[in-house]
């Protein structure tokens, strides 16, 4: 904002040095400006000098928002409070931004059907907590000549679990295992988030 009169001089807003990729006030050097106001209204192409008085006049700041424009566009705003108001909202994007949390699971392509439902319960309980979960089917022996095993345990896998997550990655051969990605849906990605109060990215193994 504008400071008093005294010294004839105007002062930019209080807090600090001015952004580097927004000219405030007296460092606007274009010679006119298309100005808009306050409320985003547009006035029209005005000398500078004239968009400074305005701003003076409104005790508010006049901002360059778009230099590169001709002429360049300035606003009529409260530099301080924009100021402020963008480093509230780049902090809550911070907190709100998930670190990718993966989980592994690891089968065999003949596993017993008691130990598949104990570890699709862990692929559900993932899912519903808004990680990832890598599946590896791990063959061994004369089971690397069956590749289709696994693609039909993870096929059935990811075919149960549909209305929890999607398959992220397809199934792809890596060495003598099978891997597949599946992630949450984003509705649960989110309530999983809420719910946990905390962010990992460590991959964790069951």
């Amino acid at each position: 904002m504008w400071g008093s009169s005294r010294a004839g001089q105007r002062q930019y807003v209080r807090g600090g040095p001015i952004s580097v990729e927004l000219r405030v006030n007296d460092q606007i050097r274009a010679r006119e400006v298309r100005l808009v106001g306050p409320e985003g209204e547009q006035v029209g192409i005005v000398p500078v000098a004239e968009a400074l008085r305005l701003a003076q006049d409104t005790d508010l700041d006049l901002v360059e928002v778009a230099p590169t424009a001709r002429p360049p566009v300035c606003k009529l705003m409260d530099y301080g409070k924009f100021k402020y108001e963008s480093a509230q909202k780049a902090r809550e994007a911070r907190r709100n931004q998930s670190l990718t949390v993966i989980k592994e699971m690891k089968l065999r392509p003949k596993i017993d059907p008691h130990d598949y439902e104990t570890k699709k319960g862990h692929v559900v309980r993932f899912l519903k907590a808004g990680d990832k979960v890598k599946i590896t089917i791990m063959f061994r022996g004369r089971e690397q000549s069956r590749p289709e095993l696994g693609f039909r345990l993870l096929k059935r896998l990811a075919d149960e679990v549909t209305e929890l997550g999607f398959v992220e990655s397809s199934p792809r051969q890596d060495g003598r295992n099978m891997i597949m990605v599946m992630a949450p849906h984003r509705a649960l990605k989110t309530a999983g988030q809420r719910g946990s109060g905390e962010e990992s990215d460590a991959p964790a193994d069951v």
